[in-house]
């Protein structure tokens, strides 16, 4: 069974991409941020790592895989379609809005929000709720300025004259890139403790997606 590949992106597709690992192409499917995040990486010439969720059933023979950057991605995603009625394909089809948010939606039994998703109505939502309320704290990172994000600072992992650094990275990675808080700062972490001479956004996120390849 396929748990990870790494390559470049030979072609994007309507709902993914073909991986380039080796000669072979292999055809993954990703959520719309994925896909963006992806296509992004390839244009500036980035490898892909992808965590891989492996689907193939008596119904549907031919396997499908369906791609995340991130090993808690994949979790969230795996909890998400243990909701009655929602499959891996809606699934990845669903997650429009990044984990963090979603995530957030279903603690704070936000079923507008949910059904704001691609193919989730307003009774799919309150399934949603009533399944995954309580077990996705871990993925819901704070949408409320200052208060997660400073939660970060000052910790002993973060240099002097580095904490604003830090803190729009960390920003980027939970609100726009959907990582969970804790994942967030453990990349940034282990990022900085392997290049100490790191100064720029950039360059801390070039280290990050170096570490997860």
């Amino acid at each position: 069974m396929i748990a990870y590949l790494e390559g470049k992106i030979l072609r994007k597709e309507a709902d993914g991409i073909i991986l380039l690992v080796g000669h072979i192409g292999y055809e993954v499917l990703l959520d719309t941020i994925t896909l963006s995040i992806c296509m992004e990486k390839s244009q500036a010439d980035q490898t892909i790592a992808l965590y891989i969720y492996y689907h193939v059933t008596e119904r549907q023979p031919k396997p499908v895989l369906i791609g995340f950057l991130t090993p808690d991605d994949k979790e969230f995603f795996q909890l998400f379609i243990t909701v009655a009625a929602i499959g891996p394909m809606k699934a990845i089809k669903a997650l429009t809005k990044p984990v963090s948010k979603v995530a957030r939606a279903i603690e704070d039994r936000d079923t507008a929000f949910l059904s704001q998703l691609t193919g989730i109505g307003k009774r799919t939502a309150e399934k949603i709720v009533a399944t995954l309320n309580g077990k996705v704290l871990g993925f819901a990172a704070s949408q409320n300025p200052g208060s997660d994000l400073g939660s970060t600072e000052p910790q002993d992992f973060v240099p002097e004259g580095k904490q604003m650094m830090v803190r729009q990275v960390l920003e980027v990675l939970t609100e726009q890139l959907g990582h969970s808080a804790s994942s967030a700062r453990r990349m940034i972490k282990q990022a900085l403790e392997k290049n100490p001479g790191i100064n720029s956004p950039e360059d801390l996120f070039d280290e990050i997606y170096q570490e997860t390849r």
